[in-house]
């Protein structure tokens, strides 16, 4: 008997990880930059400073990060759909009670357990859960998985700003709320343990090429300068457009554009990753985003954005995918969902970051040319660490006989 053999895989894994993308698009398109759309009305409507208001986003993003590591490691020992329930039902709910608020502070409190429960519980172990599911091509499942993500990051953003548009701001989140409800619990229910896995030999997972003491801190610190740069434009595109534009809900137009061939870039870049490898194709994507993000502050037309932003897009699409297969591959399965929890919550800290300077910024200056430079400053930070870590794991190889 061959003792390399290896379990086939069973058809159902490519439900899971389409089950996933959807999951992923409607949550974390609704708490990653569903509220851009809702910058606009909310300064309106109650007089706040833009970067107060982005600060909303950026408390959920924190609640996302913190919750992210506890729901990590929970989703170690539990099956994940109990997780994904609790955060299902947590997510709807905070959305339907925002309606409602009439303080920053409430906002900033909602929309914190929003993150830590519900998008804590729906992103770190529904992705563990999907690698979980593949023993070869994770980096192709993981792709799609995140592509939905991507979608959903465009499309509730556009939606939501018609249904701002034509129902008032109250009205579009308690719709949201309604419809994250009416998917998010079904969704969740879809997402079982895999089958365990029994390999032998050289069919036996690869030992992690760097240490978890090393891995762990460079790679959240990587993380935390490639996600204050994406989440710029992620949270500062629409207002940016609608400031030189001088429209309205159509300023959502190049983003939903934008994050749609994002979607392409995901799966590419994921596909990538299992040809020249996780951490070359995660630098590829990062140095594509890196160097064009700051084109956005000098375009004058929507004609410039329309055109510009699927460029990008695609570029920036394959970062997180890089992010979420780096990960996997350079951490042990057995704390796969606690490791990939530890590192997304720098990548939270960076969405909040880079959301929150770039309402501070535009505050200070009138205008976004400093909040997108730094973007691209933070992720040529990122490049910098992870050609470190390339470089570590070439020597480390090269020393292994």
């Amino acid at each position: 008997m061959n003792d390399t053999a290896v379990q086939p895989e069973p058809g159902f894994r490519w439900i899971i990880a389409f089950s996933a993308a959807l999951l992923l698009g409607i949550a974390m398109g609704t708490l990653v930059n569903g509220l851009s759309a809702f910058l606009v009305p909310l300064e309106a409507h109650f007089g706040w400073d833009r970067a107060d208001v982005a600060a909303i986003n950026s408390v959920g993003l924190v609640g996302i990060a913190l919750g992210g590591i506890g729901m990590g490691f929970l989703a170690d020992r539990i099956p994940t759909r109990t997780i994904c329930l609790t955060g299902a039902v947590v997510l709807a709910t905070s959305l339907i009670v925002a309606a409602s608020a009439t303080a920053l502070w409430q906002f900033y409190t909602i929309f914190f357990i929003a993150g830590a429960i519900g998008g804590g519980a729906l992103f770190a172990p529904v992705i563990a859960l999907v690698g979980g599911w593949f023993q070869k091509g994770a980096g192709l499942a993981i792709g799609i998985a995140s592509a939905g993500q991507g979608l959903g990051q465009g499309m509730v953003p556009f939606v939501a700003g018609h249904l701002i548009q034509g129902l008032g701001w109250q009205n579009a989140m308690t719709i949201l709320g309604a419809f994250a409800a009416a998917t998010l619990i079904p969704l969740s229910l879809l997402m079982l343990q895999p089958p365990a896995q029994k390999t032998t030999g050289a069919a036996a997972e690869a030992a992690p090429a760097l240490p978890s003491r090393i891995v762990l801190p460079a790679l959240s610190i990587a993380v935390l300068g490639c996600c204050t740069g994406m989440a710029v434009p992620l949270m500062h595109l629409v207002p940016l457009i609608q400031g030189v534009c001088n429209v309205g809900a159509e300023a959502g137009g190049p983003l939903l554009i934008m994050l749609i061939f994002a979607i392409g870039g995901r799966v590419f870049f994921g596909k990538l990753a299992d040809i020249i490898g996780p951490v070359r194709s995660w630098m590829a994507a990062t140095l594509w985003q890196t160097v064009l993000i700051l084109g956005f502050v000098f375009i004058e037309s929507m004609q410039g954005f329309w055109l510009f932003a699927p460029l990008y897009g695609f570029g920036y699409g394959g970062v997180m995918t890089g992010v979420l297969v780096t990960v996997r591959a350079l951490t042990p399965a057995t704390r796969r969902a606690s490791a990939t929890g530890i590192v997304l919550a720098f990548g939270w800290f960076g969405h909040a970051l880079g959301g929150w300077q770039g309402g501070a910024f535009f505050d200070l200056t009138g205008e976004y040319f400093w909040s997108y430079a730094n973007a691209m400053l933070a992720g040529a930070v990122n490049l910098a660490i992870m050609g470190t870590i390339y470089m570590a794991i070439r020597r480390r190889s090269l020393a292994q006989p």
